[in-house]
C-alpha cells in the first residue's frame, strides 16, 4: 500500500506541535502500524524523539538546504514500506527565508510540493472564539496549502473547548483534538532545544504518556482519514554529502550527538563503515579508520570531563598527525585550545586548532549558510559549495592563526566572510553541513 502522510503545523514555536506529533507517532505505533516521523528544516533533536517513538529512523526534509532531487529521494525513502508519515513543521508553518518558490525552507513548501494536508495545532490559552480567526487566516492565506483539521491545545475547561471549537467548526474546519492544559506533558528544554530523547532515564515512559494523551484527547481515526497518499517524484542522492572515508571514526555520546540521520544513512548506503567512539568515556578514535568526525552537541555541558580525558586527547593527536579530522560546531569547539563553560571556568581542549570559545559569553547565531570550501577537507573538495546552517550560542574569544576553511554566505547569498579553521589534516567550523549545493 502507498504510505499516507499529514503535516503537523502551528502558528509558531511553542504551540505544542512536537508533543502532538510524538503522541500521534507513538499511539499509532502501539496500534501496530508502521509510522515514520519527519521534520521540516534543520533540527537534530526532534528526529531523535520520532525514532524513539516509532522504532523507525526519523528524517529531515529541508526545501532550502536540499536540492529538489535529494529532497524527493529522502521523502520517497521515508514513505517506503511505511503506513503513515507524520511530518512536523519547524517554527510556524509558513516560516522560512526569502528564496525562490518552493525553496524557502518552510513546511508550507512541502505541503505544496507533495500535496499534503495540514493538521493545525493551536495553543488557545488566553483566547476562545478568536482562535477561529487565526484558523481562518491559515485556511485562506495560501490556496495551495490546505488546512485539513485543527487540534486545540492548552484548553482550560470544557466550556473553553466548546467556545473555541464551535467557532472553528463554524468556518468549516473540523476539530479533531482537544487537549487540556497539563504541564506534565511538556518536554524539558535547554539552550539548543529539547533535552534529547537519549538523555532520559526512561524515555519510553514519557513517550507513552504522550501516546496516552493522544488516545484520550485526539480523534486518531479521523486524523488518519485526513492523511493523503505520499508519492514524491523520483529523485537521487547525487547531491548528498559523500562519505569522508571508507571507515569513519565518529564521536558519539552525550557531548556529540548532532549528526543528521540522512547524512549517516547515506554514508552507509555508499558503502562506508561508521565506527563510533565516546570521548566522554575517554575513548580514542580507531586508528584503522580513514577519517575522524566530531559532530556538534553539548561539549559545553561536559567540558571538564573532556579536558580530563587523556586517552581521548592523546589518540586524537596521533590521528591528526596522519589522517583527516573534521569538527562541526561543538566538535569545532573541542578541536580548539580552550572552552569556557557557563560558569566561566576555562578548560583545555585538544589544541589541534588555535581558536578558543566561550559559552559564558553567549550570543545566538542562527540561520541558513552556504559555504564555498577553500581547501579539500572531509566536507568535500576545494571549490565545492555546501549548504547547511548555524545554531549556537558559543562565541570565539580567540581566533588563532589557522587558515580559514570556507567563505560563508547567508541563506540569501549575502557574504558573511571567511569561516572555520584548518591546520594540517584538521578542519572545523560552526557551520553544520546538510547537503551539497
Amino acid at each position: 500500500m502507498t504510505a499516507r502522510a499529514i503535516i503537523i503545523g502551528a502558528p509558531r514555536s511553542g504551540s505544542g506541535k512536537t508533543s502532538v506529533t510524538i503522541g500521534i507517532l507513538r499511539a499509532l505505533t502501539r496500534r501496530g502500524l508502521k509510522v515514520r516521523g519527519a521534520k521540516s528544516g534543520p533540527d537534530y533533536i526532534d528526529p531523535g524523539f520520532h525514532t524513539a517513538a516509532t522504532g523507525l529512523s526519523g528524517v529531515n526534509l529541508d526545501s532550502w538546504a536540499m536540492p529538489p532531487s535529494l529532497l524527493n529521494a529522502l521523502a520517497a525513502q521515508a514513505a517506503d514500506d511505511t503506513d503513515f508519515v507524520i511530518l512536523e513543521s519547524a517554527m510556524g508553518l509558513f516560516d522560512g527565508i526569502p528564496a525562490s518558490p518552493g525553496r524557502t525552507g518552510s513546511a508550507a513548501d512541502l505541503a505544496r510540493l507533495y500535496g499534503l494536508p495540514v493538521l493545525l495545532v493551536l495553543d488557545v490559552s488566553g483566547q476562545s472564539t478568536t482562535a477561529a480567526a487565526v484558523a481562518k487566516g491559515f485556511a485562506t492565506y495560501d490556496p495551495d496549502v490546505r488546512m485539513a483539521g485543527v487540534v486545540l491545545n492548552r484548553l482550560g475547561s470544557e466550556r473553553h473547548r466548546r467556545l473555541s471549537g464551535d467557532a472553528i467548526e463554524a468556518i468549516g474546519l473540523p476539530v479533531v483534538g482537544a487537549i487540556l492544559r497539563d504541564p506534565t506533558l511538556n518536554l524539558p528544554e535547554r539552550h539548543l532545544g529539547l533535552v534529547q530523547a537519549g538523555e532520559y532515564d526512561d524515555p519510553m515512559a514519557h513517550l507513552d504518556r504522550l501516546a496516552d494523551m493522544a488516545e484520550k484527547s485526539l480523534d486518531l481515526d479521523a486524523i488518519m482519514a485526513l492523511a493523503t497518499p505520499f508519492t514524491p517524484a523520483p529523485g537521487g542522492f547525487a547531491e548528498a554529502l559523500a562519505p569522508p572515508g571508507q571507515r569513519i571514526a565518529l564521536a558519539e555520546d552525550a557531548a556529540f550527538t548532532f549528526l543528521y540521520p540522512h547524512v549517516a544513512a547515506y554514508w552507509r548506503k555508499a558503502g562506508a563503515e561508521i565506527v563510533p567512539f565516546s570521548p566522554l568515556a575517554d575513548e580514542a578514535p580507531d586508528e584503522d579508520c580513514d577519517v575522524c568526525w566530531l559532530p556538534g552537541g553539548y561539549p559545553e555541558l561536559h567540558a571538564g570531563r573532556l579536558a580530563a580525558a587523556e586517552t581521548f586527547k592523546a589518540g586524537m593527536a596521533r590521528f591528526a598527525a596522519k589522517k583527516p579530522i573534521h569538527g562541526e560546531c561543538g566538535g569545532f569547539m573541542v578541536l580548539g585550545e580552550a572552552l569556557e563553560d557557563a560558569a566561566s571556568e576555562t578548560h583545555a581542549m585538544l589544541g589541534l586548532l588555535g581558536h578558543s570559545t566561550s559559552f559564558a559569553k553567549r550570543k545566538m547565531n542562527l540561520g541558513y549558510r552556504e559555504a564555498r570550501l577553500r581547501a579539500d577537507c572531509p566536507l568535500g573538495l576545494a571549490g565545492a559549495l555546501i549548504r547547511g546552517h548555524e545554531f549556537h550560542y558559543a562565541q570565539m574569544t580567540a581566533t588563532g592563526n589557522d587558515e580559514p576553511l570556507a567563505d560563508l554566505a547567508d541563506g540569501q547569498g549575502n557574504p558573511i566572510g571567511a569561516s572555520g579553521c584548518r591546520r594540517g589534516h584538521v578542519s572545523g567550523t560552526f557551520f553544520h553541513a546538510i547537503a551539497r549545493g
